[in-house]
């Protein structure tokens, strides 16, 4: 069966139950999520996802007290487009959704691309079983991705919501929806579960489950663990991972206590973006790396560490990586106070230290005049070991601990919510340079110690508040209304032990800023409808106001510490405001029974919203291309509105007999309504297209059973996407397919249980082109990653009990 598909609706209650399906709309999200699912289809979805079952069984429960677009996919259909998958990437069928990343898994984070509604990656909320999980930038400072918070084959579903988040999602950044992970729970029987996935480019993946069944009085609990080894596609570069989950449930007539703890040790190979410009003709299609091959990246330099001219911003670096530990646990019990009274109160804490780092030439990106700042008229070749390259880290660690509380109350014909969420986070990053000694080259897998320079080193301290309060009421059978609100505050306090020379940054007597900023938004309402207009048909509406805190990075990104001066933060302290939006939705939802010949089934939904976005942040780049390893004191400020209209159109048209079709198109057009400053320049953006967004996308699953082969053939188009802020420049569209194969193997033994395989096909047809542009600047260049070749994947799977 599809693992987009409308399958026939059954209400029950006040449920709307689907079988596994991806598009209808309005997935219970969250915490009302948890709610609407039964323990006995808990159990079923979670056995489907650490068994791998083909899926035909109703794994999805759709909440009918959302008024707001949400969609849900179960662990077992996130497993199926290829097990081990990121549960951002398995999102990227969905309408609106525009996800890109190097490698198939999508687990590389430095060239990770996600726009939904014209919203990017880091204006979204992300939760994993209510946990915040910060904003995803690839500069850690306030959380850690989703596929190091939970291993993929312990996800039990995904929640997308594509306009507002639940006005509870703990989240500071949830300006254009969110995104909430939830895991899976233990099995009530005992249970191991084995995966061995190879591949393409020296893959292997294990992974391996063990589940305790129920013990002692409701108690249950599991353990797995995960190896993973890839290389990438176009270069000697390592992708590992090595990550342990643990969850132990207790439920009893009282409530329910869970306690969970993941550990994550986690290497990427970065890779450099591949700089154009205005006119040109001769850009490399990728631009790998020269490790291993020492030998090479000494004879690719000049005498003094400068790299060929021909080959401009595009030289090579001789490695890069990201390494991430990553250690996060929580406790939660939601107690049953009465039959209509619950109070759910959760605590964790999370730990990450992280390192990303670039060995790069010594000549090259502005590198010279940086380094004479600390080492004026020397040798700078002799300094850093002789080879011509340095080693720049930024290094990063995370203390995050939080409380959650939410009460629940119906009464009468009014369903009560109230909660609310503290964290306090104290996040540190240091940028340092290390020399690479030409007789005992480094790895870019080990941590390089005993810096030459330490640039600088930030510490910001961060506390937020939220409170929000809702109530829905049912003001007759079939039609309800939802409103509320919710407050957020966030107190920040920014410094640096390590302060940054000042010639490094300016000259003079600048300093990177210290300070406080305080921002309070106490009411950011939301209100909504849901209105049943017969058995088949759905009608919701929904307006929510949100807002996207500052940003607490110390001296990179958009964030006021990255000022170049006190001057320059006091002032944007003083005037600058934080991002809002206010999203506007209509849809409707239909799902019937029909007996057109061979059709005997169709679901769908669609959804029209219109977004008014008002002060954006923008980081006006020091630099007019993105290719300075250095980087630079970028200039923040807010820069005007941007107004979005949009409709995603998607239903799925049954055949029967294991045969379904579902298509999803989506269109959004997202413009500027301001020009900007940029120094004395005045950049024409009023009335332009954001780009990275693509106004067009449609998506297509098929799906069929053939000999008990389960097929799906899954198609995704992107279209054409500007480059820039003025639209002087933009990318093709592309069109990519993927073949996905399952099976059962025959039993072997009477341990051995629903032994099956899995076969994944990314890139079908060995498409190349653009698949990710990176945005820095008004006009005359933009930054790419290509399309990865063709790459094939098998799984098998097993249980033993």
């Amino acid at each position: 069966m599809n693992k987009h598909s409308y399958p026939a609706l059954r209400r029950k209650s006040s449920r709307v139950a689907f079988a596994v399906s991806a598009l209808c709309a309005l997935a219970a999200s969250g915490h009302a999520s948890a709610q609407a699912v039964t323990p006995t289809t808990t159990a079923i979805a979670d056995s489907a996802t650490v068994s791998g079952d083909s899926g035909q069984m109703a794994t999805v429960e759709i909440s009918t007290r959302k008024t707001r677009s949400t969609v849900s996919m179960s662990g077992n259909e996130i497993q199926k487009i290829l097990p081990g998958v990121n549960p951002l990437k398995a999102l990227e069928t969905l309408p609106g959704v525009s996800f890109q990343t190097a490698d198939p898994w999508g687990n590389n984070e430095q060239n990770l691309s996600l726009f939904i509604h014209g919203f990017n990656g880091q204006q979204l909320g992300y939760t994993m079983d209510g946990v915040p999980l910060g904003d995803q930038q690839y500069g850690n400072y306030n959380g850690l991705s989703p596929q190091r918070a939970v291993t993929s084959e312990n996800v039990r579903s995904v929640v997308l919501s594509t306009g507002a988040g639940d006005l509870g999602t703990a989240s500071t950044s949830n300006l254009g929806g969110a995104i909430e992970t939830f895991s899976s729970d233990p099995l009530a029987k005992f249970n191991v579960n084995v995966q061995q996935s190879v591949g393409s480019h020296n893959t292997s993946r294990t992974f391996i489950r063990v589940d305790t069944g129920e013990f002692g009085d409701g108690n249950s609990a599991y353990f797995s663990g995960l190896h993973h080894e890839a290389r990438a596609w176009d270069f000697n570069g390592r992708q590992s991972n090595d990550q342990f989950n643990a969850k132990f449930v207790h439920e009893g007539s009282a409530g329910k206590l869970t306690l969970y703890a993941d550990y994550s040790d986690k290497t990427e190979p970065n890779e450099d973006s591949t700089v154009h410009v205005a006119g040109e003709k001769s850009a490399p299609y990728t631009r790998s790396f020269l490790y291993p091959d020492f030998a090479g990246a000494l004879a690719y330099l000049s005498p003094s560490g400068a790299t060929p001219a021909a080959d401009g911003n595009n030289y090579h670096n001789y490695y890069s990586d990201a390494q991430r530990t990553d250690f996060l646990t929580y406790a939660k019990y939601e107690a049953n106070l009465s039959p209509d009274l619950s109070w759910t109160n959760q605590i964790y804490f999370h730990h990450d230290d992280g390192v990303g780092v670039v060995a790069g030439p010594i000549g090259a990106a502005g590198l010279p005049a940086l380094f004479a700042v600390y080492y004026p008229n020397q040798n700078l070749k002799q300094i850093f070991g002789n080879s011509g390259y340095a080693t720049r880290t930024t290094e990063y660690t995370i203390n995050r601990n939080g409380y959650i509380s939410t009460l629940r109350w119906d009464v009468g014909n009014h369903q009560l919510e109230t909660g609310f969420w503290l964290e306090h986070n104290r996040s540190e990053a240091y940028r340092r340079w290390y020399g690479l000694d030409v007789n005992n080259p480094s790895s870019p897998y080990t941590r390089p110690s005993d810096p030459l320079i330490t640039q600088y080193g930030s510490g910001i301290d961060n506390k937020v508040v939220q409170f929000h309060l809702q109530d829905e009421w049912k003001l007759r059978p079939g039609l309800a209304l939802q409103a509320g609100f919710k407050s957020s505050l966030q107190f920040a306090d920014g410094q640096f032990p390590v302060q940054e020379a000042p010639a490094a940054i300016g000259g003079g007597s600048q300093a990177l800023p210290v300070g406080e900023i305080v921002t309070k938004s106490w009411f950011l309402p939301g209100v909504g409808v849901r209105w049943d207009l017969s058995k088949q048909d759905q009608l919701f509406a929904n307006i929510q106001k949100n807002m996207r805190q500052f940003v607490t990075y110390g001296a990179g990104g958009a964030s006021p510490w990255s000022l170049a001066s006190q001057q320059a933060f006091d002032l944007f302290k003083n005037t600058a405001k934080p991002e809002t939006s206010v999203t506007y939705e209509l849809g409707l939802r239909d799902t019937r029974q029909l007996d057109w010949g061979v059709v005997k089934a169709f679901d769908g939904q669609i959804d029209l919203y219109h977004v008014d976005f008002s002060n954006r942040l923008l980081s006006i780049s020091p630099t007019p291309v993105i290719s300075s390893i250095v980087g630079g004191t970028a200039i923040l400020a807010n820069v005007g509105s941007v107004k979005t209209d949009g409709v995603d159109l998607a239903g799925t048209l049954h055949f029967g007999h294991g045969i379904s079709f579902y298509d999803a198109v989506s269109y959004n057009h997202s413009q500027y309504q301001d020009n900007y400053t940029s120094g004395s320049s005045v950049v024409q953006t009023a009335g332009k297209t954001v780009p990275g967004a693509p106004t067009w996308m449609n998506k297509f699953v098929g799906t069929a059973t053939v000999g008990g082969v389960e097929v799906q053939l899954i198609g995704d188009f992107v279209g054409k996407r500007y480059a820039t802020y003025t639209n002087d420049l933009h990318v093709s569209s592309y069109f990519l397919m993927g073949l996905n194969l399952a099976g059962k193997l025959p039993y072997m033994g009477s341990l051995l249980k629903n032994p099956r395989w899995n076969f994944n096909v990314s890139n079908l047809a060995n498409r190349q082109g653009t698949l990710e542009v990176v945005v820095g600047a008004a006009s005359g260049t933009y930054n790419t990653y290509p399309i990865a070749p063709r790459q094939g994947f098998l799984t098998l799977k097993a249980d033993f009990s």
